[in-house]
Parts: C-alpha cells; structure tokens; sequence
C-alpha cells in the first residue's frame, strides 16, 4: 500500500469476520477514512487509550516473568534435566518462535489492525500457564515457551506500534520509555512472586496460576476496551517527507546507517538477555545463593531496567540516540564482565542495577531511533524486522551461551558476551549518524 492510498475499501474486514467473527467486533469503526481527517497525534490528546494500552503490555511482561527466575529450578526437579543447553532449550524455542511472529506482526500490521493481531496473541497465550502445569515431559515445557514466544511477539510488538501511532514524533521516546518501563516492571514482579511460591509451594501448579488469571484479563481488556491506530498512520503519512525504504529487510537488517546498527545492537542486547535469563539462576545457585535471593537478584535487573525507561525514554527526545546507545551498550558490557568475579550478594546487586540501568537506556531508544528513521508506511514493517533481528538475539544467546558453558564453563560463556556487547556500542559508535 502506497503512501495516500485510503482504507475505504478494506477486504480484510471482511475476510476476518467470515474467518473469525469473535474479531469482527474490534474491526467496527476503525476504518481509518472515516477518522483520518480528524485523527490528532499526541500523548495528551490520546492518554486514556495511551493508558490502557500501558496497561495492557504490563500483562504482556507478566506473562514472561511468570517463569523467568523458577524455569531452571522446575527442568532440575521436574524432569531432572541439569545441562545448561538442555534447561536453555526454552528459551531458545521462546526465542526464534517471538522473532518469527515481531517480523509478521509488523508485515500484517496495516492489513489486518494491530488490535486484531493483539487478540490472536492473548488467544495464543491462554494455553501457555495450562501446559506447564500439565506438562508430563520437557518437550511440553518447549512447545509452551514457542507458543509464549508467538504470544509475545504479536501482542508486545502490538503495543509498540499502537503506541507509536498514537504520540507522533515528538514523543516517541517517552511513548517507548512508558511502554518498557511497564512491561518490564511487570517482569520483576512476576519473577519475584513466582520465586516466593516456589519457595513455599513447590514450582508447581501454584506459580503458574498466576499466568491464567494474566491471560484472561489481557483478553478481556483488549477485546472490550483497545481501539485501533490505523487512522492515525494514514493521516501522518499524508504530510511526512522521509524517504520510503527502497528494501526494508536489507535496509533494517544492515545497510541502512542509522537502522543497521541499532538492529544489530539489538540483537546483542537480546543476546546477553538471553543469557542472563537462563545462565544467572544457574550461576547464583552455583555460588551458593538461596532460591529466594536468586529471585531478588533476578528481579532487580528487569525492575531497574523497567522503571529506568521512564526517564531515558523521555532522554531519547531530546539527547542524540547515537549517544544513549553507545553508552548504554558500554554499561551492559562492563557489568555483565563484572559478574565473572563477582562473591558477594551486594556485588550481585549492584551489578543487577547498572545492567538494568545499561539496558534502560538503550531499550526505548532502539524503537525510537528506528521510528525516526522509517517513513509511517514502513514503519511497522522495519519495527516488526528490528523485532525480528532483536528477539531472534534470546534464541542466539541462549544457544551460543549454554555450548560455551558446557563446553568451558560459566565464566567463559560470560566473558564471550560481555566482549560482544562492547563490540556492539563500538559498531554505533562507527557507523551511526548523529
């Protein structure tokens, strides 16, 4: 679809009402001709839907939280599964399953709504808390996570775009920055509570409850109260000048100055994510921690790094992104190698808060700098392949990390990641423009 081009004419309406009329309510008045002529950009004209929209991607981060600090406690005890490649085989279903549905989330975008792909995503989630309750041998506990993983990439990437399309460019900085900040908290506080009913429960069912009462609300909320933001897209491209991507994948992917580095550090940024979920558990039990200060150490790296967005979301407005991603990346690199050393709790701590305090500042400046980059008409689709490249970075690290422990040990899987992740600011550094 071409720049200009209306929406009166919407095939897709129909088709989805013949293929699944459960979304033919949520297609009813967002044909974007009929509101593009009164369609106003803005967090302050748009707050309550901006709002609910906060609420809902805090629903996407609590189903992720949900097993990030007990997962390798539950492939040990469950299935007696203690190799670091087996128990990061979830994650690296988890992995390639989110990047493959960012990429289609951000292709199907402007055909089908981003509301709607939002509900196929809460629909896809329901099923995830019941298989790892049920679940009778580790395949099942892989299956989950693939099908958490596409859950995660249509429904947080639907976040993003709606939240994109609703504040217009000035401050999509601070729109991201509220978007992770309340994702992302919803991670620490789920990774904290599963880890107290581990504790005193057992890893399971009880902790996985949590993940049913979650997904139905997601649902519900979105079905009866979300609107769409194809309206919105349509009237800012009328106006915009950037130049259209002349092969968005190639461009997004590598070649394009500004949107070729941020992806690539986004995929280490994912990478060392990756590791960090499925490595520090085993390494702070390791160590000698107990399961509850594992859980707090576990949860104050995403608590740090959800409720830092707040400020270096609004700083990507107004301080070049080349900057905040460059030292953001440096941050990363330098505490995930401290971790090599590290004995004491309080070590761990701090290390936790300025590696939140690293990811923080790049998380919500890679989706601003890729919005300011695209024009509206491709804006999803580069947002939907920076996902892809930046998710498909779990699955990377998940794998290169647990080969290189199993192979080395810890620490060297450690040192292989921090190494990269100082190489990926180096690479910003070089080839991005101010």
């Amino acid at each position: 679809m071409q720049v200009g081009e209306d929406y009166d004419c919407d095939p897709d309406h129909v088709r989805i009402q013949g293929v699944f009329p459960f979304l033919s309510h949520s297609m009813a008045h967002t044909t974007p001709s009929v509101y593009s002529s009164t369609a106003r950009q803005g967090l302050k004209e748009n707050w309550p839907q901006f709002t609910l929209l906060i609420l809902v991607n805090a629903f996407v981060g609590g189903m992720v939280g949900l097993e990030r600090t007990i997962l390798p406690r539950f492939a040990e005890e469950e299935f007696g599964i203690s190799g670091h490649t087996a128990i990061l085989t979830f994650l690296i279903a988890f992995g390639i399953t989110k990047a493959i549905s960012n990429y289609y989330t951000g292709r199907l975008t402007r055909r089908f709504g981003s509301k709607n792909l939002l509900l196929l995503g809460w629909l896809l989630a329901i099923p995830v808390p019941f298989l790892l309750i049920f679940a009778p041998s580790w395949s099942w506990v892989v299956a989950a996570n693939a099908l958490l993983g596409v859950h995660q990439g249509l429904s947080w990437s639907s976040t993003v775009i709606m939240k994109i399309d609703l504040v217009g460019e000035r401050q999509r900085g601070l729109a991201m920055g509220l978007n992770e900040f309340a994702g992302y908290l919803a991670v620490a506080v789920m990774a904290y509570w599963t880890a107290i009913l581990a504790d005193q429960y057992g890893v399971r069912p009880i902790p996985f409850y949590l993940g049913i009462g979650i997904s139905i609300l997601g649902l519900a909320v979105t079905f009866l109260l979300v609107k769409d933001t194809r309206h919105f897209v349509h009237a800012e491209a009328k106006d915009h000048q950037s130049e259209r991507l002349t092969n968005p994948f190639r461009d997004t992917s590598w070649t394009h100055p500004n949107l070729g580095p941020v992806t690539f550090a986004g995929f280490v940024n994912n990478l060392n994510d990756g590791m960090m979920w499925g490595l520090l558990p085993v390494l702070l039990a390791d160590r000698g921690l107990t399961l509850g200060e594992i859980g707090t150490i576990a949860a104050i790296y995403p608590a740090v790094w959800g409720l830092s967005q707040i400020g270096t979301g609004a700083l990507a407005d107004r301080i070049s992104h080349r900057q905040l991603l460059f030292a953001g990346m440096v941050l990363q690199g330098i505490m995930i190698l401290g971790f090599m050393t590290a004995g004491e709790t309080l070590w761990y701590i701090g290390l936790a808060v300025f590696l939140g305090l690293g990811t923080a500042l790049v998380y919500p400046t890679f989706l601003a700098a890729i919005a300011k980059a695209t024009h509206p008409a491709d804006r999803a689709h580069s947002l939907g392949i920076f996902r892809f490249w930046r998710d498909l970075g779990y699955a990377a690290g998940a794998l290169f990390t647990g080969v290189v422990a199993d192979l080395f040990s810890l620490n060297g899987a450690i040192l292989a990641v921090g190494i990269l992740t100082l190489l990926s600011g180096l690479v910003i550094r070089v080839r991005m423009e101010e």
